[in-house]
């Protein structure tokens, strides 16, 4: 007979049966992180995809922080600004505001977040409580049927297949491939008050999205800038105030009235230095033409003069000479170009010291840098002119050189162009396609107001006055003007990059597949905050370093671009990865596996899209992310021979046959 054991040795012991109602209590949680997430997705709505990436709401032990988290994604998928105000406002009127805890637990939970660069680590530690309670759950099934007397075959049946639905995190409901997240509206705030202003009131008399005339204002603010003052960010680390600027918006979208609007008093500004340098250049024709003459008619002289006298004219001549070609007359002044070849933008550069800016309401400018007239793509002058690298152009009549040629772009295209030039290999093989900063608005045609408000005159006064003055005042440096970044502002940016670099990752980061891009877009958020700092100090006083706010402006200004930039790269076919996918997916849907080798998947696939199983991983790990299959190497069942094959586990979305 089995003796009793020993009541003291179990007298911590609880049985089963008799476990005390209250054991949720005791579930693994984490309430701080959980208010962490939520905190940070409303300080911090650009932590969004990396918090959803690692979690999902119903993860969330505390009912109050799964409603406030749903809430969120909500507001943010309709487009709507996500603050303690607005989402209290939402909460209220769907009646779930007394079950979030009400509107000052939602301050509680933004002054529970320690750091919301950290978002995606708090998340991964309530998915991983959310899962150990699952567990928990599950197992706590199968024991109370298994330890039930009465329980048949069906019963332990029964509890396997309900402790499995409870573990929704074994098979979250998968992200679809094709899905375009809403894209985020331009961030007007982060602009200067006077840039700002006028944005809005000309993206609302135009009845336009504001991310048109937004995105233009930094191209103003580049070509005003660009060439004339660099960010010192920190060692030898020095960024130049010129952008590469594209807006892809369609047609019958007022791209013409809006780019008019935004770049008038650059070009007034323009008129005013042709003006202003027409007395020297007729002054320096003149000298120079007399010096040539003198010069012609000294040769001349010496050429008939005859013995001693002939050598005194000689020299006379080539003295000259000399100084006729000592004599230079100043170009024009040109702040910008539009439709232009690469050769004429070289020369351009040239000529200008180094600046120029190309603005275009039409997207030809890609045509012609494709080799629309040459026949052969000329981007030499684009890559290095953003970079500020040495420029070298040798032509049959003169040699071109320019020490740190500042080019900016500031472009409002079809998105058709944007779809054309991801064609051209070339354009992403030099990276071109790198350096510009991509903004997709969502078209406002068909819900225009018919007789929208005029932009206030006060308001387009003070942009026209304050881009004409800082045009003007920062035209005559030759040596570019140094703008500091302040402690707190490098620390905001050091921050920033460590929060980007993980996503720079080419396995599972989320900017992985655009590195080329991502990976100056530190760069640009320095370039950006150096033209911000500019412009709120419009007056001159520029001996002040960048502040953490204005750095703190330029970083959301970046994030910005990085959304956009996901879906434009998406339009012009970048992702092959995300390509092959698609053609993935559909086998698996087609052949309704639970699980498959890797060998016998490989079988199915086409040779063009998959030559070697090598092909098969990167795109099988990209579904992987995606929550459409899951890896798992079964385990060995003998000593020897080779270790098991890895399977791929389908999610059960994709057995399912199709309507």
């Amino acid at each position: 007979m089995t003796p009793e054991p020993n009541s003291e040795e179990y007298a911590a012991v609880v049985p089963l049966h008799s476990v005390p109602s209250d054991t949720e209590r005791l579930a693994p949680h984490d309430r701080e992180a959980e208010q962490a997430v939520v905190g940070s997705l409303m300080i911090a709505p650009a932590t969004i995809a990396d918090v959803s990436d690692a979690m999902d709401p119903a993860d969330h032990y505390v009912p109050a922080h799964e409603t406030v988290h749903r809430a969120i994604l909500a507001l943010h998928g309709q487009g709507q600004p996500v603050d303690p105000i607005t989402l209290g406002h939402y909460l209220e009127q769907t009646g779930d505001l007394r079950r979030a805890g009400g509107r000052s637990y939602l301050h509680t939970m933004i002054q529970a977040v320690p750091s919301t660069a950290n978002a995606a680590y708090y998340a991964e530690i309530v998915h991983d409580l959310a899962r150990r309670r699952r567990s928990i759950e599950v197992g706590t099934r199968i024991v109370q049927a298994g330890m039930s007397p009465e329980a048949t075959e069906d019963d332990l049946r029964e509890a396997l297949a309900l402790g499995a639905e409870t573990v929704p995190a074994a098979w979250p409901e998968p992200i679809p491939l094709d899905r375009q997240p809403k894209l985020p509206t331009f961030p007007v705030q982060a602009l200067p008050a006077w840039v700002g202003d006028f944005v809005a009131a000309l993206a609302e008399e135009t009845q336009t999205p504001p991310d048109l005339a937004g995105a233009l204002a930094l191209s103003v603010l580049a070509t005003a800038a660009g060439g004339r003052s660099v960010v010192q960010v920190r060692g030898r680390w020095r960024e130049p105030t010129n952008l590469f600027v594209v807006v892809a918006l369609g047609p019958a979208n007022r791209k013409s009235a809006v780019f008019a609007a935004m770049t008038a008093p650059l070009y007034e500004a323009e008129n005013s230095l042709v003006e202003g340098s027409n007395l020297t250049i007729v002054e320096a024709e003149v000298t120079a033409r007399m010096a040539r003459e003198a010069a012609d008619k000294a040769a001349a002289q010496a050429a008939k003069a005859e013995g001693p006298e002939r050598d005194n004219l000689v020299a006379e001549a080539i003295g000259l000479a000399q100084t006729a070609d000592s004599l230079t007359v100043p170009t024009r002044p040109r702040l910008l170009a539009d439709d232009a070849t690469p050769e004429v933008i070289s020369t351009l550069l040239a000529e200008q010291g180094g600046r120029l800016a190309v603005m275009s309401a039409e997207g030809g400018i890609f045509d012609i840098i494709a080799g629309r007239y040459s026949g052969t793509p000329n981007m030499e002058v684009f890559l290095k002119g953003h970079a500020g690298d040495r420029l070298r152009v040798d032509r049959r009549s003169r040699e071109e050189f320019v020490e740190a040629p500042a080019l900016t772009m500031g472009l409002a295209v079809q998105p058709s162009v944007l779809e054309d030039i991801g064609k051209n290999r070339g354009f992403d093989g030099r990276g071109l396609l790198a350096r510009f900063l991509y903004c997709l608005p969502e078209s406002l045609v068909g819900y225009r107001k018919i007789d929208p408000d005029p932009v206030p005159a006060a308001i387009a006064a003070t942009y026209e006055r304050n881009v004409y003055a800082l045009t003007l005042r920062l035209a005559d440096w030759t040596d570019p003007l140094v703008v500091q970044v302040s402690p707190e502002a490098d620390g905001a940016l050091k921050a920033y990059a460590e929060r980007l670099e993980p996503q720079l990752r080419t396995k599972g980061g989320r900017l992985g597949h655009i590195g080329k891009w991502a990976g100056k877009l530190v760069g640009a958020a320095a370039r950006i905050a150096g033209l911000l700092h500019l412009a709120e100090h419009i007056d001159g006083v520029t001996n002040s370093p960048i502040s953490a706010a204005t750095m703190d402006a330029a970083i959301t200004l970046a994030e910005y671009f990085a959304a956009h930039a996901l879906t434009v790269f998406d339009l012009m076919g970048a992702d092959a990865t995300l390509a092959r996918a698609r053609s993935l997916l559909s086998v698996l849907e087609d052949n309704g596996w639970e699980s498959v080798s890797r060998r016998d998947l490989f079988a199915k696939l086409s040779r063009s899209e998959f030559p070697t199983i090598a092909d098969l991983e990167p795109v099988a790990a990209a579904l992987e992310e995606h929550g459409y299959l899951r890896s798992e190497t079964p385990p060995r069942t003998g000593k020897r021979g080779r270790p098991p094959a890895p399977r791929y586990l389908i999610h059960p979305n994709v057995r399912e046959p199709k309507a």
